[in-house]
């Protein structure tokens, strides 16, 4: 099948580039194996099952020797091999070339390693795919323009339905998913994905076993909480209407859906804008992609006919996902406002060199109005802190964005940017 290009592809070109090795991260099926075989020229896999006991035991004893081969070389799942780490590391300052070798991996688990890698081994995050790598945004809106020009823009039109889009966000970014042909096919790949890290993965990932019932329980909480403020208590207690858990052991089973790149929560953004015990500090849940939660909660497209608050919620997480895929090589950085007196937006994203934007994701037309001032709030909360403040400036948003799942996009004359989620790309 023809390989779908990924906007991580170019990021990987430059890691390959730069350094000796790169390690992709990244959860099960996102694609990270496909992506990395387009760039190597030879590759060792060590789930394959035929030669699973003969590759591990060459790793333990001689890891060097699995080295010998064209490169690029990958190494699929390397950290089930963990002395491959310093053999890599050894031989890229040996040879002080760059671009020598790939290696994937599922988990962050702890690895004993001799060395760090680092300015050896650089690290790449993989997410599952955009709407834009998938064919379903029309990509007409660029993200890196709209902050390089944005009075170049002059209004968007999207390809994508209502339908379209709750299909996508139920089916998930999943390449596998894409591949299928029927559309129950498409949506039971994340529902398997799903069952999988309850039912194994959240055991196999550090081989400490946990009870499978409980770590379902977990996730569908954390599912039910999606892009909400809620406390690590108050999961906790939703996972004890059915379950007496200590809070260790359920920090234990967070920690390890974190590993297995599952859970990944998004950070408050706290300006100095109003006094510390204004600004919501705690981390807004989330997970790697939305599909997992409709999977969590047992529900079908269908469903969200009758319910848009859920829709809305999962709306954002998609959002969120596509965001970090679009600005990742601009190593964009997500996070969030929110204050005691209800002002926020739902994403803050900076980019490396000092940019960013306020957004707020608002899945119909009718809450564009109230995302706006929002927006326009803060802003105006920037301003009047650096008339306050002399000297000590927080630099004004370069974006106020309103990320929707409408058809057209334009500019206000507040200068908020409306902009459809399947117009949107890198």
């Amino acid at each position: 099948m023809e390989y779908k290009k990924r906007i991580v592809d170019d990021l990987l070109d430059l890691k390959l580039e730069s350094f000796g090795a790169v390690l992709i991260m990244g959860p099960k099926g996102c694609g990270k194996t496909t992506s990395a075989k387009q760039k190597a020229h030879s590759y060792v896999e060590f789930q394959d099952e035929d030669q699973r006991e003969n590759l591990l035991a060459v790793a333990a004893a001689a890891p060097s020797r699995l080295l010998i081969g064209e490169k690029p070389r990958l190494f699929d799942e390397w950290q089930d091999a963990p002395k491959l780490w310093g053999a890599i590391r050894k031989s890229v300052d040996d040879s002080g070339e760059n671009g020598l070798y790939i290696l994937t991996g599922s988990t962050s688990k702890n690895v004993a390693t001799p060395h760090t890698g680092t300015l050896r081994i650089s690290q790449l995050a993989m997410y599952p795919m955009s709407l834009y790598e998938s064919g379903e945004s029309n990509g007409t809106v660029s993200l890196t323009e709209l902050f390089a020009h944005p009075d170049t823009f002059d209004g968007c039109q999207a390809d994508l339905s209502l339908d379209g889009l709750i299909f996508a966000i139920c089916r998930g970014g999943w390449p596998q998913a894409l591949r299928n042909e029927t559309t129950r096919s498409q949506l039971e790949v994340a529902r398997e994905l799903y069952s999988q890290i309850y039912l194994r993965d959240i055991s196999s990932v550090d081989g400490i076993r946990r009870n499978e019932n409980l770590a379902e329980s977990i996730l569908q909480s954390y599912s039910r909480n999606l892009c909400t403020l809620a406390s690590s208590k108050t999961i906790l207690g939703d996972v004890n209407s059915n379950f007496h858990v200590s809070q260790p052991t359920f920090d234990d089973y967070i920690q390890a859906l974190k590993k297995l790149y599952v859970i990944e929560d998004i950070d408050a953004w706290c300006p100095a804008i109003r006094s510390r015990t204004a600004i919501r500090s705690s981390k807004k849940r989330n997970l790697i992609d939305p599909s997992l939660a409709v999977a969590a909660m047992g529900l079908s497209p269908d469903y969200f006919n009758l319910d848009f608050k859920t829709l809305g919620f999962l709306f954002e997480s998609l959002c969120i996902r596509d965001l970090k895929v679009y600005s990742s090589l601009l190593d964009g950085r997500i996070g969030y406002y929110h204050d005691r007196y209800d002002l926020e937006a739902d994403c803050v994203l900076h980019l490396r060199d000092g940019r960013y934007a306020l957004i707020e994701f608002k899945l119909g037309s009718e809450d564009i109005e109230e995302g706006a001032q929002h927006l326009n709030e803060i802003e105006n909360l920037i301003k009047n802190h650096q008339d306050a403040k002399r000297g000590v400036s927080i630099r004004l948003p370069d974006l106020k964005l309103v990320i929707t799942g409408t058809q057209y996009g334009y500019k206000r004359d507040d200068g908020v940017f409306v902009v459809p989620i399947g117009c949107l790309k890198n």
